[in-house]
């Protein structure tokens, strides 16, 4: 029996890491799956519309965000087209 016979075995682990790895980032990822809303949707941009009237002021906040904001709710304010 040769050294070499066992070089195969030492070649499987790097394999099998890159494997898993590469499983897992496809496992978690889903980017065949997922709507790529920068390519497929299509934004109609309309006139300004509005008036000058005004509703209301804030003083002193100390509030980083807005309440109600959908600033991470990307897939609720782009809708895919058709």
């Amino acid at each position: 029996m040769s050294d070499d016979s066992g070089l195969w075995l030492l070649a499987l682990g790097p394999a099998g890491a890159g494997a898993l790895y590469w499983a897992i980032y496809r496992y978690y990822r889903n980017t065949d799956k997922s709507h790529a809303f920068e390519r497929e949707t299509t934004v109609d941009a309309g006139p300004v519309t509005g008036s000058e009237h005004k509703v209301g002021e804030v003083k002193g906040t100390r509030k980083t965000r807005i309440a109600g904001d959908n600033v991470r709710a990307y897939r609720e304010r782009v809708k895919g087209v058709g």
